[in-house]
């Protein structure tokens, strides 16, 4: 049962990780939906904060395959992926309250509660029984 949920918890936080990551990308190659990230500032990002969304979605991507390796879908679960996936938890969290904060209503009402939900999901990874899973 435990393994179950895991697993499905893994699988939602991997899909809104991606998803994140595939608007941050898209972000980054200009396209124009600054409105709903970095604080609303820019219609179209400047070429900085382009940047910055390119590293994110690397971040996000890597994310993703950090809580998919913990929840035991590939490889082994070492201290490391343990420690990272709890690390994940309230960088998450931090990410929802800048969201909640920004002066942007995308953020607001899409990205803060998302990374909110994505950092309750990574707790139920983390927490997590799993050890490893066959090759």
């Amino acid at each position: 049962m435990f393994e179950t949920a895991t697993r499905t918890a893994a699988g939602v936080a991997a899909i809104g990780l991606a998803g994140t990551a595939l608007f941050q990308l898209a972000l980054a190659s200009g396209v124009p939906w600054g409105a709903a990230a970095w604080g609303g500032l820019y219609e179209q990002l400047l070429p900085t904060l382009r940047v910055s969304s390119a590293i994110s979605a690397v971040v996000l991507v890597a994310a993703a395959a950090l809580v998919l390796r913990r929840a035991g879908f590939w490889g082994t679960t070492s201290t490391p992926v343990r420690v990272l996936t709890w690390l994940l938890v309230p960088l998450l969290a931090l990410s929802a309250l800048g969201n909640f904060a920004s002066a942007s209503r995308w953020e607001n009402l899409l990205l803060g509660p998302l990374a909110l939900l994505l950092s309750v999901l990574c707790v139920v990874v983390a927490r997590s029984r799993i050890v490893a899973a066959e090759a």
